[in-house]
């Protein structure tokens, strides 16, 4: 019996507290280098774990490296970063996890911090690369100016997330808490996704400081920066519906709304000879229904996220659907559809007066516009209030 199946035996899952975990995609160069780092941490410190290298496919050799150096080595076929962490999630022995990339850009013999924190009670231990220090060279300008620091603030801002470096690699947690999650991303973007989750289900997250050193590889690096920061950025998005739809869609709505009131009397002069009349007022009915559209996607969103449990229960949207009903929502719409077409036999009529022949767009449109704005939003409501009927339909 070699020394690393020796190692492995002597671990079970029920002795195992830390289990050191690194996906590997073609990583010859240093999965070595980490994997000794790591088992040397492990017997300096005395800890029971374990280092559980996830191949990706690689085809350089570096499923072989990772077991001389003593790891234990499993394959994910499914390609993607979020893909193989997942298994390495689902194939870890330890009660801890601490992942981190297999370049040799992290220590994996300074893991004190984290495997403390851990200890203490935290369920996500984030490293923080701006606190512990970043070489030169170590990360591209675009990333280290631009990128994480927008990425990482837009979470903080959406999710009020305590983490400040959103993209750190080198991270640990309880693996029972981030398995609880239901982590379901397969790119990069499951980094953000881990992050946003444990927050959202108010896990205790904290952050240490982390070194981050150039690559110790030679060929080019996975990381796409803009392919993978759109990833990101649209995670972040779709995961917040106040952000994606509710906020935006207040704005629109509300500035239409002044916009229509403010056209209602006639036409408005903002300064010198520039002045809006009419066809402003027929933006401003598209700001109106634009902005309540959204306003619903918002709401719809929502509710079908804490159904299929990617967000936990929320009480305003509890109270909120308890009060739109189906019902209420018809009657609400309805109420809307009979002022729009009072007010578009009012124009009718106006037309009449004038033997149905040519009108005064700048006189007919101030009826017109408030008649089909009100027309719309009242179908809108109808049919937004049956479409949350359906998704609080509860299945036997």
């Amino acid at each position: 019996m070699d020394r690393s199946t020796a190692n492995e035996a002597a671990l079970s899952p029920q002795a195992c507290e830390l289990t050191i975990l690194m996906p590997c995609l073609d990583e010859i160069e240093t999965v070595g280098v980490c994997v000794a780092k790591a088992k040397a941490w492990l017997e300096r410190t005395g800890t029971a774990g374990e280092v559980l290298v996830v191949d990706n496919g690689s085809t350089d050799g570096s499923q072989d490296a990772a077991r001389r150096a003593g790891a234990r080595v499993v394959s994910e076929r499914r390609r993607g970063y979020g893909n193989a962490l997942r298994r390495g999630i689902h194939e870890a022995h330890g009660l801890y996890v601490i992942m981190g990339d297999a370049d040799d850009s992290y220590d994996f013999s300074a893991l004190d911090p984290f495997l403390a924190a851990l200890r203490e009670g935290a369920d996500l231990v984030m490293g923080n690369r701006f606190l512990g220090g970043i070489a030169p060279q170590a990360m591209p300008v675009l990333n280290r100016y631009l990128g994480n620091p927008v990425l990482s603030g837009i979470g903080r801002l959406f999710y009020r997330s305590p983490v400040g470096d959103f993209h750190c690699g080198l991270r640990g947690f309880r693996r029972d808490a981030i398995r609880a999650l239901g982590l379901a991303t397969e790119g990069m973007e499951f980094a953000s996704e881990m992050v946003v989750r444990a927050t959202v289900e108010r896990l205790r997250v904290t952050e240490v400081p982390a070194t981050l050193s150039p690559a110790g590889r030679t060929r080019a690096p996975h990381l796409r920066p803009w392919r993978d920061g759109w990833r990101h950025l649209r995670f972040l998005l779709l995961f917040s519906p106040r952000w994606l739809f509710l906020y935006p869609g207040i704005v629109l709505m509300l500035a239409g709304l002044l916009s229509m009131l403010w056209l209602l009397p006639g036409p408005r002069r903002i300064v010198g000879t520039v002045g809006v009349d009419v066809n402003t007022l027929v933006y401003s009915v598209a700001a109106i229904v634009c902005g309540f559209q959204a306003i619903s996607f918002a709401v719809l969103a929502k509710v079908f996220a804490i159904n299929a449990r990617l967000l936990p229960e929320d009480p305003r949207i509890r109270r909120l659907t308890s009060v739109v009903t189906i019902e209420a929502g018809m009657a609400a719409g309805l109420v809307l559809v009979l002022a729009g077409l009072a007010a578009s036999a009012y124009a009718v009529g106006l037309w009449g007066r004038a033997s149905f022949g040519a009108l005064e767009p700048e006189s007919t449109l101030r009826i017109v516009a408030p008649a089909v704005t009100a027309l719309i939003l009242g179908v809108q409501l109808v049919f937004s209030s049956f479409f949350l009927g359906v998704l609080r339909l509860r299945r036997g």
